[in-house]
């Protein structure tokens, strides 16, 4: 018999870490210019430090594919492919790799000097750049408006749902130790 790479204890924090997106994504602010302010980011950045990497990416892929399939799980209620592939689709597609990152982060580079912040810079700038991208291509905007439309006024509230989503996270990391984080 083969014991499988992913246990119950696994499958049940990425699920747990994918509803506590779901309801997080409903914490929504209409913005002037079409991008939503949510606390999306803030429950991906949590759910990469509890879980790590890899399973961090894996309950953001399953919130986004939740999302894809119509499930209202999505900012407002709302579901299905066509917030995907939409103007703001570019943040949803990158939160299973900036939750990779973040994770990376907490699981090889926390010990070095930097190393997590870092991580947690460099995945919210890859969420930043493919939701610029998807928002420029599909509305035929400049960078210079997509980066004003889609990030500028989002920067001190990025800040400090980061650092609040980082505090948490590794306060309950910790609590939790090898339950959740082996």
């Amino acid at each position: 018999m083969t014991t499988s790479k992913i246990s119950i204890q696994d499958i049940c924090s990425i699920a747990l870490c994918t509803a506590v997106t779901a309801v997080m994504a409903q914490i929504s602010i209409p913005m002037p210019l079409g991008v939503p302010m949510t606390m999306q980011t803030f429950a991906i950045t949590l759910s990469a430090v509890i879980l790590g990497s890899k399973r961090g990416a894996v309950s953001s892929l399953v919130y986004v594919l939740l999302g894809a399939i119509g499930l209202p799980v999505l900012a407002g209620f709302s579901g299905g492919a066509q917030h995907l592939l939409g103007p703001t689709g570019g943040f949803l597609i990158s939160f299973p790799i900036m939750a990779y990152i973040i994770g990376l982060g907490i699981d090889k580079f926390r010990n070095i000097k930097g190393g997590f912040i870092l991580c947690l810079a460099a995945g919210t700038a890859v969420n930043y750049i493919f939701g610029i991208a998807m928002f420029c291509l599909l509305t035929g905007s400049s960078v210079f408006t997509g980066f004003t439309a889609c990030v500028l006024p989002f920067i001190p509230t990025a800040v400090l749902k980061a650092v609040l989503a980082s505090v948490i996270g590794l306060k309950i990391r910790t609590r939790l130790g090898a339950f959740v984080c082996a």
